[in-house]
């Protein structure tokens, strides 16, 4: 995804054939350049503010625009489009409100580095800092969650910096940018001029290593006896699976994927352990522990994964992989720091681990017989429900089964999305989404929509929480009157399910303020099947094992609406394994030594 190459070089031409520039509008200048972008699809919602962009993209025929119901949704749909395509993702908001109801999504994406342009309406220039009527200081509120906020006053500026915005969220390490537009930037008109001058000093992402980097790293990895990959959402955003594939192949290392880098490696591999960290596999969570050589690729060290970051991995060196220069040692100093693009530098790095090892390749069978061990003796696993309601475990792991792994899945923030990474076997990449970093509840059935869009031939799964659907269920409205056809499926435990566990786990069972009563009692408040048909989508609910199957499959039948599946699960399901917040990776060993039942449930 990363290119070092100078921004206008790589813009588009413009058709050839007019001798002197068109005089257009800047809202005109607005769609222009988004079309000479590549942009076919927007998500967004009008307002006094941008209006007049409005207006103009009406006359595009290239532009699709898919009105959503809440700015929210129309954000993490550009997400969800820039992730399922590998794209950068566009969204539209007018002024105050309208712009902040997009702080969520921005800071979203900026947490799991989703490239998107956010481009927002302004009051008039004359009118800024007079507390205007829906006036609000978007660019100010963003700055600290985007790569780069913009100000417009200027119509002659609107189509380079469209294009820098552009260029900016889909190079080094992806992320959101916004640009904010007066009205009478808007308005006002200028010669279109294409391609534009745009300058960005100081903005060079590094994609190529230094190759002293990479021979020291091939050499590290051709000594250790107890190597790991650590994969992480980078992998995906460089476009590197296919890369990574082949290093792991030439390694014989083991590789764990992060929530973020699901796919990224196929589940079905001999050399994938599983997701490391809170609620990661027992052999991958041991992996990086014991090892004594992590080599880290497009991951963070984020503190779901090391717990207590101070005893973490104690023995093992660190080689640190990342495009972004401001994460390497942020959190384990590296022993071997590489800057640079990972599609790179998993090249790199593979030609030289070959060269190092021609003589005799490591010798990882003592490795490989322990990690196997823990594989047989902790698989992934779960016990039947006692209060005769659904196991959400066995619904989800069907619903992966009968849909395969040409399917893309999403899912909101809690449980649902945590037996989501673990229960559905993910074999490509970009066939994963969710919210990892910032942990947005509301995040699954836009990003699914935004999905579709991008990826209209492929089945699009929102696996979601009872607790999480009702934050942005009207996008079921958007998808039904834009032939946007997603399938739903509703966790539903009538609780904010990760919240609950966690009072069960830590204060005592004391539920305060989880009961959200959507399901299991005579009364659903609620009822999601109704909810379903109120929004033209097709509703049932599931409430016995042998009823899983039906419904799924009719799901996958379904494809002239929206379906909705209420599934009732039993509220006491937890997430296991869980490495609880703060404490030591090694809890793993202590739990799975005295507690017998610690692979399940």
């Amino acid at each position: 995804m990363s290119t070092d190459a100078t921004p206008s070089s790589v813009l588009p031409s413009a058709t050839p054939g007019k001798a002197s520039p068109e005089i257009l509008t800047g809202s005109q200048s607005v769609v222009r350049t988004l079309e000479l972008l590549g942009v076919t699809d927007v998500f967004g919602l009008p307002g006094g503010a941008i209006l007049p962009i409005y207006d103009a993209i009406m006359d595009s025929t290239r532009i699709r625009h898919v009105l959503v119901r809440h700015e929210q949704g129309g954000g993490h749909a550009a997400e969800g489009y820039a992730v399922a395509s590998n794209k950068v993702g566009v969204a539209m908001a007018t002024s105050g409100p309208g712009a902040t109801n997009l702080v969520t999504a921005i800071m979203d994406a900026h947490m799991d580095s989703v490239p998107v342009v956010f481009i927002t309406g302004q009051v008039f220039s004359t009118l800024m800092g007079t507390d205007a009527f829906q006036e609000a200081d978007i660019v100010g509120i963003t700055m600290p969650i985007t790569k780069h906020s913009f100000l417009v006053k200027d119509v002659e500026d609107i189509p380079s910096t469209i294009a820098a915005a552009y260029h900016i969220a889909g190079t080094g390490r992806p992320g959101p940018v916004l640009v904010d537009i007066t009205k009478d930037a808007q308005q006002n008109t200028a010669p279109f001029v294409w391609p534009p001058k745009v300058d960005l000093p100081g903005y060079r992402p590094i994609t190529k290593a230094h190759g002293k980097q990479v021979l020291a790293a091939a050499q590290l990895l051709a000594e250790a006896k107890k190597p790991v990959l650590y994969v992480g959402g980078g992998v995906i955003r460089a476009r590197a699976s296919q890369e990574l594939f082949e290093l792991a192949e030439a390694t014989g290392a083991p590789v764990v994927t992060t929530l973020t880098a699901r796919g990224a490696f196929p589940d079905t591999h001999k050399q994938h352990l599983g997701m490391p960290g809170m609620h990661g596999t027992v052999p991958a969570v041991l992996a990086l522990q014991e090892s004594d050589l992590i080599i880290s690729l497009g991951a963070r060290f984020d503190d779901r994964v090391t717990g207590n970051t101070s005893l973490f991995a104690p023995n093992a060196k660190i080689v640190h992989v990342d495009v972004d220069p401001a994460e390497i040692s942020k959190i384990r100093v590296a022993d071997v720091p590489i800057v640079g693009d990972a599609k790179d530098v998993i090249v790199d790095l593979t030609a030289a681990f070959q060269d190092a090892t021609r003589s005799a390749a490591p010798d990882l069978i003592e490795w490989w017989t322990y990690l196997n061990g823990l594989r047989e003796e902790f698989p992934l696993g779960y016990t039947p429900t006692t209060d005769g309601l659904l196991a959400p475990q066995y619904v989800i792991q069907r619903i992966g089964e009968l849909t395969g792994p040409e399917g893309v899945y999403t899912a909101g923030v809690g449980q649902h999305q945590m037996w989501a990474a673990q229960f559905i076997k993910y074999e490509r990449p970009n066939s994963w989404l969710n919210s990892g970093g910032a942990g947005t509840m509301g995040y699954s059935v836009p990003a699914a929509m935004g999905a579709k869009v991008a990826q209209p031939d492929r089945v699009v799964w929102a696996i979601d929480g009872d607790g999480c659907f009702q934050m942005t269920n009207q996008e079921l409205a958007t998808c039904t009157i834009n032939d946007i056809p997603i399938k739903v499926a509703i966790i539903n435990n009538s609780s904010l399910g990760m919240v609950r566990q966690w009072q069960t786990l830590f204060y005592d069972g004391r539920y305060s303020n989880t009961d959200l009563n959507t399901g299991h009692d005579t009364v659903r408040v609620p009822d999601f099947v109704k909810l379903a048909e109120a929004y033209g989508a097709l509703g049932i609910r599931v409430t016995k094992e042998e009823e899983v199957d039906a419904a799924i499959k009719l799901a996958l039948e379904t494809n002239d609406r929206p379906v909705v599946i209420d599934f009732v699960v039993s509220a006491d399901a937890m997430v296991w394994p869980m490495v609880p917040q703060g404490v030591s990776n090694s809890y793993v060993q202590y739990a799975r030594d005295h507690s017998p039942s610690f692979g399940g449930e």
